[in-house]
């Protein structure tokens, strides 16, 4: 195994607590936040790299970005930028890596002591259900990576993020840099050992995977993702799809049989 597809995000990252302080591009403590995020990912980089994987491509997943490129890990390579390429060019790039991972991860909406938990946007999206399973990015990442051959091996965040991925991928490596009390407050282990932890787990991930491969995620279709909103104008908009179902005022469900279609939708 090397080559490795890496998605990040921030709400997962130890000492990384709050939407409002943090997380948010207008918080007062979001320059700090970005680079305890990158030093996380320099860490898993840098497990990867000690388990002789050759080639990293890092995807910095947080919506106003979260990482300080001039400070990246050498060997890691970035994909970033917003408004995203099309997902069928995406799936392209991400097709060329032989297994995924997931650092600074949070859980799904709803996740009662998942810190600064949510799915996708943390102000519009009640919650997402895929055939009737709640989903949130663990399992959207998960299975777009495993409809193009790639198992998702490891997972960073707070410790709901990694139950939620141990639920979804039995075997996978996981490290929990912190325990959520509540979405806007956890417990975090220091940077240092966080960081040490990260490093040492994903090298584990990455040998038991070459003696013990987990095989990608696929569920069976076709598909129905249904999508619950906070309001009713998201709703509306999201009705407008192409093929979209208004269940109610705030919900709306789309229907397909590919999920690398729908996932993402």
């Amino acid at each position: 195994m090397k080559r490795i597809f890496m998605v990040t995000d921030m709400e997962g990252v130890a000492g990384v607590v709050s939407f409002t302080e943090h997380s948010y591009p207008d918080g007062r403590y979001y320059t700090v936040a970005r680079q305890l995020a990158t030093a996380e990912v320099n860490a898993a980089v840098a497990g990867l790299h000690d388990a002789g994987v050759e080639e990293v491509l890092v995807w910095d997943g947080h919506g106003a970005g979260a990482i300080d490129f001039p400070d990246l890990h050498p060997p890691a390579r970035l994909l970033s930028g917003r408004p995203l390429a099309p997902w069928s060019r995406l799936a392209e790039v991400i097709g060329r890596y032989e297994a995924c991972v997931m650092i600074g991860q949070h859980a799904m909406a709803g996740a009662l002591t998942g810190n600064q938990n949510h799915t996708q946007s943390s102000r519009s999206i009640d919650y997402y259900k895929l055939n009737g399973r709640p989903i949130g990015e663990i399992a959207q990442c998960a299975l777009f990576c495993g409809a193009l051959g790639l198992p998702m091996i490891f997972l960073s965040g707070d410790l709901a993020a990694c139950r939620e991925a141990e639920d979804l991928i039995p075997g996978i490596g996981v490290v929990a840099v912190k325990e959520g009390l509540g979405r806007g407050s956890a417990i975090s282990l220091s940077a240092p050992e966080a960081r040490q932890r990260i490093r040492e787990g994903i090298r584990l991930a990455v040998e038991r995977q070459r003696s013990h491969p987990l095989p990608p995620l696929v569920w069976p279709g076709p598909y129905v993702l249904e999508k619950r909103f906070f309001q009713t104008d998201v709703a509306d908009a999201a009705a407008q799809q192409p093929g979209a179902e208004r269940v109610d005022s705030q919900t709306v469900r789309l229907h397909g049989a590919d999920i690398l279609d729908l996932i993402y939708r």
